[in-house]
């Protein structure tokens, strides 16, 4: 039998506000019906992976590989495509893509439940956890990285909770009471469906870009890397091949080795499974449906924990231990 998460740990630590939960692409398969459809953007009802939006930005700009690597490589096709056309026809596609109500998944709607203030981490473009704190009426902050505005390129945009237009603020200035106050944080951009202020770190040059600017973590908000000091990380939807993925990893590096000992040391090698009071001491775990054997060996490696579980399984086991 699978180790399972520690799910009463788990919603104990969010409860408490004592976990930070990072969302990648994955988590939006959740809304897929059926599991293993497939993505179409004239006919679809939810978004793409990262995979399949690459595949699709190729064929538009008649990307000159056939190889599966490449074709899923998002950075690698929306590079091509803003060398073969230009920056502002990608962000008009990618606009027209998350300018669209799907239906938050059930990862967002139980994050919008949990009434304790949190800090949310996300690598998505969309706006799926925003809209599910308001279908809920839960106030947020909303702090999003300006990659694609060079005058405030070292600044992050801030729009405080309800404002319509966000403040741009240096990070080490942001000044935020995360026990008080819900943070959205979206390091790689996001669509802004109000006022089309956009911003997207998706090419090559942009991760690039963005690590430069990450360098000794100058950009990530004081705040926020205090927290990430403190609390415990949840990996929801990532796959260690996604570029997000990679850059929050690095960003985050100094942290997470702190846990990488303790991780090796409780490997669960032919093991009992572990005990929620046993799981406490893991600083970071991840969610990830059928993970390779390579990615587990990697996530360990990092000092986090992963479990091959769906997520709207998982969102049910948490909900059914909620405290």
């Amino acid at each position: 039998m699978a180790l399972q998460p520690p799910y009463g740990v788990i919603a104990n630590l969010f409860k408490g506000g004592a976990i930070v939960p990072f969302l990648g692409a994955g988590v939006n398969f959740g809304t897929r019906q059926p599991p293993d459809a497939q993505w179409n953007k004239k006919t679809t009802t939810f978004l793409p992976s990262g995979a399949e939006l690459s595949r699709s930005l190729a064929s538009d700009s008649s990307f000159p590989s056939e190889e599966k690597q490449d074709l899923d490589d998002l950075a690698k096709v929306a590079a091509f495509y803003v060398e073969a056309i230009e920056r502002k026809s990608l962000m008009d596609q990618l606009h027209r893509l998350f300018d669209q109500d799907f239906a938050p998944c059930e990862i967002h709607k139980y994050l919008a439940e949990i009434p304790t203030p949190l800090l949310i981490v996300t690598t998505n473009y969309d706006d799926l956890t925003e809209r599910a704190f308001a279908a809920a009426g839960r106030e947020y902050d909303l702090v999003v990285h300006a990659n694609d505005y060079q005058e405030v390129a070292n600044s992050v945009l801030w729009w405080k909770a309800g404002a319509a237009e966000p403040e741009p603020v240096l990070p080490r200035e942001l000044l935020i009471d995360l026990k008080k106050t819900t943070v959205i944080y979206k390091m790689h951009g996001t669509v802004d469906r109000r006022s089309k202020r956009d911003n997207y770190v998706i090419t090559e040059d942009d991760y690039v870009e963005f690590l430069s600017r990450m360098t000794g973590q100058a950009a990530v908000p004081a705040s926020f890397m205090r927290a990430f000091r403190e609390r415990h990380f949840l990996f929801l939807g990532y796959g260690l091949r996604d570029w997000n993925l990679r850059v929050v990893l690095r960003n985050l590096r100094g942290v997470l080795s702190s846990a990488a000992n303790a991780a090796a040391a409780d490997d669960h090698e032919e093991a009992e499974p572990v005990t929620e009071e046993e799981g406490a001491a893991l600083r970071s775990w991840a969610i990830q449906f059928q993970p390779s054997d390579l990615e587990v060996e990697l996530w360990n490696a990092r000092g986090v924990k992963i479990y091959d579980v769906d997520i709207n399984n998982f969102v049910e086991c948490l909900r059914e231990r909620a405290p």
